[in-house]
């Protein structure tokens, strides 16, 4: 019924033919295929179980939690599922070999050997380039995995300020992250493996992390300059409230900053405009959307705060030269 009113109303609105005969493909694919294409761990499990052979000796799943020890053919795999996406959980690991090229959260970020990295509940992934001998050490912590702490008492680093950090690291501190995954992917394989010690080793991973991340801010905090902080907040604002806050009043008026002085410093640290950023971030959210659920268009136009999808839709093919289902059904 959704859909149809949704027809109707593109009728009303003058939109092309071509565009309503393409919505109404939609509507059967819909009705035909209800399951969601969200690449959250549970699909990566999926991905993964596909494709044992390749990867068994160096991929572990259960109900709790996952963990990929080495092995670049773990990233070529996921580099195949149509990225950006967004994950809904802790991952934390270690770049052991090799270099890439990621967007996390609109920010891209080499990552080198060595580089500590953390990935929080809704951080957006958009995988760009990566060597062809990278390898890492990481763990995903599913929603039933028993968390070490309890709502509200994670380290500082974890307790949702930020949606991702990476670190580079001394080689005692890399030591360190090494050992405790190194240990948890030997107990996990343990028959019925004790899940409080492996619960114990994740909260002292996470301590390792913080304290480090907490370094490197205090480190950060005496070098930067005052518009690379104004930055990085605004970045920070943008990629949590642009599903709903699309106008640049409102970054500056919870950063205490006129619009024209927020547009000043953002133009010239980035060479982007505030809207430009704004921009990059609704078109990513739309995109993983579009890709990775079975939404139709007119419940994302709403999720994203558009006044009605036929804006959405002219807006989307402004920013992207694709219709919205064009994107959809583009496989490339």
């Amino acid at each position: 019924m959704e859909n149809i009113l949704f027809v109707l109303f593109l009728l009303k609105k003058d939109v092309i033919c071509t565009e309503i005969i393409i919505f109404a493909t939609e509507i059967r694919k819909h009705m035909m295929n209800k399951q969601p294409k969200l690449l959250d761990v549970a699909r990566m499990r999926d991905i993964f179980m596909d494709n044992f052979s390749q990867v068994c000796k160096s991929v572990f799943f259960n109900d709790e939690l996952a963990m990929i020890h080495g092995d670049s053919q773990v990233i070529r795999l996921i580099m195949q599922q149509q990225p950006p996406f967004v994950i809904n959980d802790h991952r934390l690991g270690i770049i052991t070999c090799g270099e890439g090229h990621v967007n996390f959260n609109l920010v891209g970020r080499q990552l080198f050997a060595g580089t500590l990295v953390y990935l929080g509940p809704g951080t957006i992934i958009n995988p760009i380039c990566f060597s062809e001998d990278f390898e890492l050490i990481g763990i995903g912590l599913f929603a039933d995995f028993p968390m070490p702490f309890a709502t509200g008492a994670f380290p500082s680093a974890f307790n949702g300020q930020v949606r991702d950090f990476q670190m580079p690291a001394s080689v005692e501190d890399q030591q360190t992250a090494r050992n405790i995954l190194d240990t948890l992917w030997h107990l996990i394989h343990q028959k019925n493996y004790h899940r409080p010690t492996a619960s114990t080793l994740i909260a002292a991973l996470m301590h390792h992390y913080d304290r480090l991340f907490r370094q490197q801010a205090d480190t950060l905090a005496a070098t930067r300059s005052r518009d690379q902080t104004i930055f990085d907040r605004f970045i920070q604002l943008v990629n949590q409230h642009c599903c709903q806050q699309h106008q640049i009043s409102y970054y500056a008026d919870r950063m205490c900053l006129t619009e024209r002085y927020l547009g000043t410093v953002v133009r010239q640290t980035s060479g982007a405009t505030t809207k430009e950023w704004i921009d990059r971030a609704l078109i990513t959210q739309a995109k993983v959307l579009l890709r990775h659920s079975d939404k139709t268009v007119l419940k994302i136009s709403e999720d994203l705060n558009f006044p009605n999808p036929a804006f959405f839709c002219k807006y989307f093919k402004r920013l992207t030269a694709m219709t919205p289902l064009e994107y959809r059904g583009n496989e490339s």
